[in-house]
């Protein structure tokens, strides 16, 4: 069987293969309450160091500044803290995006393409003049070496390549939805999957 675009990983060997950049899309296998229907975004994955991301659509009911207040005003909509995993929930992670090919900003670190890390430690006024989002994440996800390969083969994640305003959608409710309809094929067809297929 031809595998259509975006689903050449799901459930494949995925050994020596970095999947850095892109993104992990819950199947409806993966119910549990962390990860179910959860989008995430690849910051780091190595063969022998394991992966790095941040669950890109799950805003929280805490606004930025009731933890980092100088932010707030230039977090994207809808200005909220994200929970970017399970690891590390008394930690910050901001994410940003660099338009073009700008040199990064003082206090930013390009990782994927245009998006980088931003040093929550710098000063908003010396950063925001050089990025167009962004967006802070309380916690990660992480997976040990050799990990997230076993969850993708057992078809736990589509892993499917991401756009640059993923990670900053003002509509991150629809987002698994609406990167599973863009992928085309079968795809687009899970992204009708009821939430719970007993009320189908």
């Amino acid at each position: 069987m031809t595998l259509g675009r975006g689903e050449e990983r799901a459930g494949a060997d995925v050994d020596g293969w970095s999947m850095t950049g892109r993104l992990l899309v819950a199947t409806p296998a993966l119910t549990g309450e962390e990860f179910h229907r959860s989008v995430v975004l690849l910051l780091d994955h190595t063969a022998d160091g394991g992966a790095f991301g941040v669950v890109v659509n799950r805003p929280t009911t805490t606004a930025v500044d009731a933890v980092l207040p100088d932010w707030q005003p230039f977090a994207t909509a809808p200005g909220r803290l994200f929970r970017g995993g399970p690891v590390g929930l008394d930690s910050a992670l901001g994410l940003v995006t660099v338009p073009g090919d700008d040199a990064e900003p003082l206090g930013v670190r390009r990782i994927i393409g245009s998006v980088g890390v931003v040093d929550l430690d710098a000063p908003p006024e010396v950063v925001v003049p050089g990025v167009a989002g962004l967006r802070i994440f309380a916690g990660y996800a992480g997976w040990s070496a050799g990990q997230l390969e076993d969850e993708v083969a057992e078809g736990s994640w589509y892993v499917v390549d991401g756009e640059a305003g993923d990670a900053f959608t003002a509509q991150p409710e629809h987002l698994w939805a609406s990167v599973l309809r863009r992928q085309g094929g079968r795809l687009a067809w899970v992204a009708t999957y009821p939430s719970d297929p007993s009320l189908n």
